[in-house]
């Protein structure tokens, strides 16, 4: 379960839950091993930023994030960071995807999001992530629990 994150001014708790479709719809996340690059290229993100990934998981041609942050990240802007770093990295890290996506992107422009608290809590979000996908598709590639 998500935390409170206590800064000198304000106290939060922000839920984001974010899917993010990659470009053209290509099927990207079809081995562990993309997977897991995505899932440590998240981590080093929390490491920089003010962005907590709950739960990460994938669906072949998209990637559920739930996501907790602090107020002065904007929604968007947690997407941007998220999206340019991880598009970036993937590319450096796996340059196999270049050939699936010949545009040289790697997300599609658009998104969704969606605040946590609006259509249910973290556990209903959480498990509606995990119901995704057609079959046993969905894979589960990160999760844990806020220690902030």
């Amino acid at each position: 379960m998500s935390d409170y994150i206590k800064r000198r001014h304000n106290v939060s708790v922000l839920l984001y839950h974010i899917v993010c479709p990659a470009k053209y719809r290509r099927v990207i996340f079809d081995n562990n091993r993309i997977d897991n690059t995505l899932t440590d290229i998240c981590i080093e993100i929390e490491k920089r930023y003010d962005i907590n990934f709950i739960e990460i998981g994938t669906d072949s041609d998209h990637v559920h994030f739930l996501v907790q942050s602090i107020p002065t990240y904007s929604p968007s802007r947690v997407v941007q960071i998220i999206k340019s770093i991880t598009a970036r990295e993937m590319f450096l890290r796996e340059p196999t995807i270049k050939k699936k996506l010949w545009g040289g992107e790697f997300w599609t422009k658009g998104y969704f999001i969606s605040t946590v608290g609006a259509h249910g809590d973290e556990s209903t979000i959480s498990k509606y992530v995990k119901s995704q996908g057609s079959g046993n598709s969905y894979k589960p590639l990160h999760q844990r629990k806020l220690d902030l």
